[in-house]
């Protein structure tokens, strides 16, 4: 298929199941899963049906690929330094890779996600008690377990900028008091962080 000028190989897996899915793999090439019965010129068509959604499918998966060769922390890049152990000096990074770099903040995001926590959570009222948990997520930024009394963030978000992470956790501490996504969900979120549309774009993009 081509996008942008750029042919994108499209691997194609029929199985039992009933419907059609369509996603980019690590490679960037389009994964198509599907019924047995389901013939190529039928995903052909489907695939030109779909194409603007792909589009930004595609450019989300550039944009993460990107991201992945450099070194952001709280939306700022660093120039990475070639050293044996991951150290950090105004806005340089030292470190074995860049994904030794990455990987660290990743691991150790849990105190900085704790700090902007702790801005917000008297702003709530009637908040359990439930603990802060961080653990790297392909598709959401955060969740809420009222079961658990856990709220999750992905550790991927230390690479945005504070905004955005502010904004994930009001989002999750507003699910303590509307589980789903409702108008009133969407009210008490603002309540706490105006700008969340603003937010959600970004997120997205």
């Amino acid at each position: 298929m081509n996008i942008e000028g750029k042919t994108i190989p499209v691997i194609v897996e029929r199985k039992k199941i009933k419907n059609i899915y369509f996603r980019f793999n690590d490679e960037g090439n389009i994964l198509v899963s599907c019924p047995k019965y389901v013939t190529d010129k039928s995903i052909e068509q489907l695939l030109e049906k779909n194409r603007k959604s792909l589009e930004r499918m595609y450019h989300k998966m550039s944009r993460s690929q990107a991201e992945k060769s450099k070194i952001l922390y709280l939306g700022n890049e660093y120039d990475f330094v070639l050293y044996k152990k991951v150290m950090f000096y105004e806005n340089q990074a030292f470190g074995p890779s860049i994904d030794a770099v990455n990987e660290y903040l990743e691991k150790n995001s849990l105190k900085e996600f704790q700090r902007r926590l702790d801005l917000y959570i008297d702003e709530f009222d009637d908040l359990p008690n439930f603990r802060l948990r961080i653990r790297k997520m392909k598709s959401r930024w955060g969740v809420c377990n009222k079961k658990s009394m856990t709220v999750t963030l992905n550790s991927l978000l230390i690479h945005k900028p504070v905004h955005l992470i502010d904004y994930v956790i009001c989002h999750e501490l507003s699910h303590f008091k509307h589980m789903d996504h409702s108008s009133a969900f969407w009210k008490e979120v603002g309540k706490h962080y105006p700008n969340y549309l603003e937010a959600r774009k970004e997120l997205r993009d």
